[in-house]
């Protein structure tokens, strides 16, 4: 592959269409990690297994293809990078990096690797740092407008997903170094704590931009679907609390708060999705927009997934006998959207016999 760097525009001569794609690149592409992984640890906690192992390959190989591409991004395009994180509406889409990592490497846990885990988790506090101070400052005092509320959408509780991803696999950690529990379970509780005042911070934004800003078709994508995935890794999180070892000081501290918190972030998330549902319907039938492949759609499979994950651990840990028939449901509705949505990619990727994969993920400019 040749690229010409920085060449965004193509004065000196045109990109391929790889090197076009990799410059295109949104950072929310890896929703794709996030999706696939979760539904592969929700069929690995409730059947059936070779599926979930033939998920768990998909998510590393996609989660190695994004990678290597957003390196060449970095390296080769950093003028369309600064480009994405001065864009309100694009710049969280990053975050989904941070959750990739974390959702990979638990599941990979799970299987048995839990240095994986302990690798990915590392790399993605780095990158959180990183983006949890450099997003708010590029907004504050580099915005090109006055206001950043028209570019207020779902993908900004992205934010919420990659600090609570961070707190599930701290707590993930604490059984296989029990010796550092002390640290990686108040670690755990903290990253919940801070990751619920940004979900309730930023779900006041978004209401406000519903109420002053005129809904378009177009604005209100997929990535409205994180208004309930949200709440579902905040339950996650919150379950993967509760099941520490009730002799540490901060399970004693921090036990019953967590708990009425996060039955309340279920119950909320519940009530997202008929009113999603009812979104998306006037979106579609009433406006007529067309129902066809975008890569935000994955941005509405990792909520579907991570709700039944969400649920089935937090019914068990609060002995919610209703909880697991629910979670069973909703897994196989994850498993459906995500075999539909990756019929549509492939559709498309044939339909555009002259282009690469990437260049196909790369035809919508809205990312997740």
């Amino acid at each position: 592959m040749t690229v010409n760097p920085d060449n965004s525009k193509g004065t000196a001569k045109p990109l391929n269409p790889m090197a076009a794609a990799i410059r295109d690149l949104h950072p929310g592409y890896f929703a794709f990690v996030m999706a696939t992984g979760i539904i592969s640890t929700g069929t690995f906690l409730l059947g059936p297994s070779w599926l979930s192992r033939v998920l768990l390959v998909l998510a590393c190989a996609g989660f190695l293809v994004l990678l290597g591409a957003l390196i060449l991004r970095l390296i080769f395009f950093r003028s369309s990078v600064t480009t994405d994180v001065r864009s309100p509406e694009r710049v969280f889409g990053f975050f989904t990096i941070v959750a990739g990592m974390d959702v990979l490497g638990v599941r990979l846990g799970a299987a048995g690797h839990p240095l994986a885990t302990a690798a990915l988790a590392s790399c993605a506090a780095v990158v959180w740092i990183l983006l949890t101070y450099g997003v708010p400052t590029s907004l504050f005092f580099t915005r090109q407008r006055d206001s950043v509320l028209a570019g207020v959408n779902g993908s900004w509780l992205i934010w919420v997903v990659a600090t609570q991803s961070l707190s599930i696999a701290a707590s993930t950690l604490v059984p296989v170094w029990p010796s550092q529990d002390g640290l990686l379970a108040p670690v755990s509780v903290g990253m919940w704590s801070i990751g619920l005042v940004l979900y309730l911070l930023l779900i006041a934004l978004i209401m406000v931009r519903w109420l002053t800003v005129a809904m378009t078709p177009d604005a209100l994508g997929p990535p409205y679907w994180i208004l309930m995935g949200a709440t579902a890794i905040t339950v996650l999180a919150g379950a993967h609390i509760l099941s520490l070892p009730i002799t540490l000081p901060i399970y004693q501290a921090t036990a019953g708060f967590v708990k009425g918190f996060t039955f309340a972030m279920w119950a909320f998330g519940t009530w997202w999705i008929p009113l999603i549902l009812m979104l998306g319907f006037w979106r579609h039938i009433r406006r007529h927009w067309t129902l066809a492949y975008e890569p935000t759609l994955w941005s509405m499979v990792f909520p579907l997934g991570m709700y039944s994950v969400a649920t089935l651990s937090f019914g068990k840990v609060a002995d919610l006998s209703f909880m697991g028939p629910l979670s069973r449901f909703m897994i196989w509705v994850a498993v459906a959207v995500w075999t539909l949505v990756a019929i549509a990619f492939v559709i498309r990727l044939f339909h555009r016999s002259n282009g690469t994969a990437l260049d196909t993920l790369n035809d919508s400019t809205v990312g997740v």
